[in-house]
C-alpha cells in the first residue's frame, strides 16, 4: 500500500520532538493506555528523547491530540509503539492517517519491516498493510520481571 490516508482538515503531523507535549502524552499513556498504565513520567520521557516522534496537532490552537512513537535505528529495524489518539477526536481517522505518516517518513530508510504490538486495534493497522507475523515461531522475547 502507498497510499497515505488524508488528515482531517484543521489538523497537522509534525515530527519535531520539541513540539511534544510531554505532560499531555505522560497522562494519555500512564491513564488510558492499557500497555502503559502506571508507567512513570521519567520513563516516558527518556522513551520519547531516544525515540522517532510523531504528534498530531490542532492548526488553530497548536493543541497536540495524538501521538505515536518509533523506535528504530533508521537502517534495519523500526518498532511503531505509544500510538495514541485523543478521545475526543477518534473517529475522525486520526488514528489512521497518523500510522500512514509514520509509515511513509519510514519507507525511505529500506526498513524491510515494522512491527507493532496491538490488543485491541487490528483493523486500523490492517488497513495501512500491516498483518500477523508470517512466522511467529521464530520470534522470541526476553521478559523481565
Amino acid at each position: 500500500m502507498t497510499d497515505t490516508p488524508p488528515l482531517a482538515e484543521g489538523y497537522e503531523i509534525s515530527t519535531d520532538p520539541d513540539r511534544v507535549d510531554r505532560e499531555r502524552v505522560h497522562r494519555w499513556l500512564s491513564t488510558d493506555a492499557y500497555w502503559a498504565i502506571g508507567r512513570a513520567r521519567e520513563k516516558q520521557d527518556r522513551a520519547v528523547d531516544g525515540s522517532l516522534n510523531f504528534g498530531v496537532y490542532e492548526t488553530v490552537s497548536g493543541d497536540q491530540v495524538a501521538y505515536a512513537r518509533v523506535v528504530t535505528d533508521r537502517a534495519t529495524f523500526a518498532w511503531l509503539c505509544d500510538v495514541y489518539v485523543d478521545p475526543s477526536v477518534r473517529g475522525k481517522g486520526i488514528g489512521t492517517a497518523l500510522v500512514g505518516a509514520v509509515r511513509e517518513r519510514l519507507r525511505p530508510y529500506g526498513i524491510k519491516r515494522i512491527l507493532l504490538a496491538t490488543h485491541d486495534a487490528h483493523g486500523v493497522y490492517e488497513k495501512l498493510g500491516f498483518a500477523p507475523l508470517e512466522k511467529p515461531d521464530q520470534w522470541m522475547a526476553l521478559y523481565f520481571q
